[in-house]
C-alpha cells in the first residue's frame, strides 16, 4: 500500500498534501504500472482514486472504496472486503494470499 503523501500530522488530514510527496509516489505508481502486471492497486479515497488513470485495469485489479479515516469509514469502507478480493485474485495467479 502507498499513501500519496506518505505522511500527515496528526489530526490534520491532507496537512502533507503538496510537499512532493506526491511526485515520488506518482513516479511509483508510474513505474510499477508500467513494468509490472498483476498488482492489486487499493485506492481509498478519492484522492488516491485519481491514480486508477495511470494502471491498467485490464492487467491489474483496482479496489475503491472510501478512506479509512475515522471521518469516512462510515461510508463504505468497512464491508468493502478489499482483503478477501485482493487474496481471491492473488491465489487465482497462483501468487499466494497475503496474511492481513
Amino acid at each position: 500500500m502507498l499513501i500519496p503523501a506518505l505522511t500527515v500530522r496528526a489530526h490534520e488530514a491532507g496537512s502533507h498534501q503538496n510537499k512532493g510527496w506526491e511526485i515520488f509516489t506518482d513516479a511509483v505508481i508510474h513505474r510499477l504500472a508500467s513494468q509490472r502486471k498483476g498488482i492489486v492497486y487499493m485506492l481509498w479515497g478519492s484522492y488516491a482514486q485519481k491514480k486508477a488513470s495511470f494502471v491498467s485495469s485490464a492487467d491489474n485489479l483496482i479496489l475503491k472504496a472510501p478512506h479509512p479515516s475515522p471521518l469516512s469509514s462510515y461510508r463504505g469502507f468497512f464491508g468493502c472486503k478489499h482483503f478477501s478480493q485482493a487474496n481471491a485474485y492473488l491465489e487465482e495467479r497462483g501468487l499466494g494470499k497475503i496474511e492481513w
